[in-house]
């Protein structure tokens, strides 16, 4: 008789109306009983499909498992063997585009619950106390990690447990990069980020906080200085904006100064700290994906009445998340779709009192795929707000770049690399993440890291051979 599957356990969350003025954790994880429950409906597949999904190859049927035999600590060292930082993964990665995706189970019912499972488990280790792995032998090797973000901190791990003395330097005070500036304490508590970085400290890692590549030393200075590698890790922090008219006015944010303002400056937790964001009365976002859904929710939390998210597609083009999005419908975000901003207004001091808009309608796809938004003549109108938060998008820093002309740039800012294995046309230094692909998952910028520290493994053992293979 076939196995009668199980309904997928939903995890709790906090009450809508309670958590859209707070900055407590909005998914409250499993508890023991549920996970189980939810590891039961695992099909524990021979030919499993759900790693092929995972971009840093997790086990996944294996530490789920565990998890069901209530081996707790097989199941975190089956997890961890692959991804050094799952309580960060379990809760940001878009699980539903990657291994849960490609559940079997999920072709007749909804697939199993991968990403709380993860979170589960990298919750309850945290709980017990990390342990720490074996190490290799110490190689004598000592490579450079430029960002201590999800890429540089997965290759600095990787690199550590294979022996190698690692160092990484950071440009702000707190290393984590997005993890810490980016993504809000609603959904990722800076808690779990700090625990996971301790972890990687613990495998070896040194971290230099407050140093900026580029300006301290160049690339070719770390090189020449000592260091047998360089892994670039330094994401894309360099934000877009939409060149219109009146972008320069008070009260319009990036929305990378507006969340780390409020993240990493800790705006919301003032006055316990000194350092204030203002938030106006009728806020505008505008763009549609997980950086846009963080602004809107961040704004409504730090005060704003009304808070929109304006996006020139309709909801289906929408880049988010599904889950963030119907976080952010349940919490009072309002949506208007197929409205593009063409100037924003100000006052005769300077600051921000509304925005005009065109009405659109949707074309052919584009480049991307999604259907081009066309302006509808005629249909402009004016908003009534006091602050615009651009979520447009990001591009490199490039202050990285500083005196190392040689290493090669796309016309976007981003680094020239073989995806395969991280390497740039300059000899010994490799990148991952979003420096070389442009604003992406917190995941894929991890299995970069990951392939990229394998790479300066296999190069550092035995460095002859061409350096550069692939399109010139």
């Amino acid at each position: 008789m076939p196995k009668e599957i199980a309904p997928r356990n939903e995890m709790p969350r906090q009450d809508p109306r309670v958590r859209r003025r707070n900055f407590n954790e909005v998914a409250l994880g499993y508890d023991l009983e549920t996970a189980l429950a939810e590891a039961e409906r695992c099909l524990q597949c021979k030919k499993p499909q759900c790693i092929a999904g995972c971009p840093v190859q997790v086990r996944i049927p294996e530490f789920i498992l565990a998890l069901r035999e209530k081996d707790m600590w097989r199941a975190v060292e089956v997890l961890k063997d692959k991804n050094s930082l799952p309580a960060i993964c379990g809760r940001v990665c878009p699980q539903e585009t990657q291994c849960e995706i490609q559940c079997v189970l999920g072709k007749k019912h909804e697939p199993v619950a991968i990403g709380r499972l993860e979170r589960f488990v990298a919750d309850w280790e945290r709980e017990q106390g990390m342990r720490t792995p074996p190490l290799a032998p110490p190689t004598g090797k000592h490579v450079a990690v430029i960002g201590a973000g999800p890429a540089g901190l997965t290759a600095a791990g990787d690199l550590a447990k294979m022996g190698h003395k690692v160092t990484i330097f950071e440009a702000l005070h707190a290393p984590g990069g997005v993890l810490i500036y980016g993504i809000p304490e609603f959904r990722l508590p800076k808690d779990v980020v700090r625990a996971e970085v301790e972890y990687v400290q613990s495998l070896g890692v040194e971290i230099r906080l407050n140093t900026v590549v580029g300006k301290l030393y160049t690339i070719d200075e770390m090189l020449k200085d000592g260091f047998d590698a360089v892994f670039l890790g330094t994401g894309a922090g360099l934000p877009m904006f939409m060149n219109i008219p009146g972008e320069n006015y008070n009260g319009v944010y990036s929305a990378n100064e507006f969340l780390t303002r409020t993240n990493l400056m800790k705006a919301y937790l003032f006055p316990e700290y000194d350092t204030p964001i203002n938030v106006g009365r009728k806020v505008a976002v505008v763009g549609a994906g997980n950086v846009a859904m963080d602004s809107a929710r961040c704004a409504l939390r730090l005060g704003a009445d009304e808070v929109h998210i304006v996006y020139r597609r309709s909801r289906a083009e929408m880049p988010a998340r599904a889950e963030e999005v119907a976080n952010a419908e349940e919490e009072g975000i309002i949506f208007d779709f197929l409205t593009n901003p063409v100037e924003i207004h100000g006052t005769d001091k300077g600051w921000v009192c509304g925005m005009r808009c065109i009405r659109m309608e949707l074309g052919e796809p584009d480049a991307s795929g999604r259907r081009r938004p066309v302006p509808v003549p005629g249909s402009e109108f004016d908003m009534e707000v006091d602050t615009v938060i651009m979520a447009l998008g990001t591009q490199p820093n490039p202050l990285v770049f500083s005196n190392t002309p040689w290493l090669e740039r796309t016309k976007h800012g981003t680094v020239v690399a073989n995806e395969e294995n991280g390497r740039t046309k300059m000899e010994r230094v490799w990148a991952g993440g979003d420096i070389v692909t442009g604003a992406a998952t917190v995941i894929s910028a991890m299995g970069a890291g990951k392939r990229a520290a394998a790479d300066i493994d296999a190069y550092l053992k035995d460095p002859n051979g061409p350096w550069w293979v692939g399109p010139e």
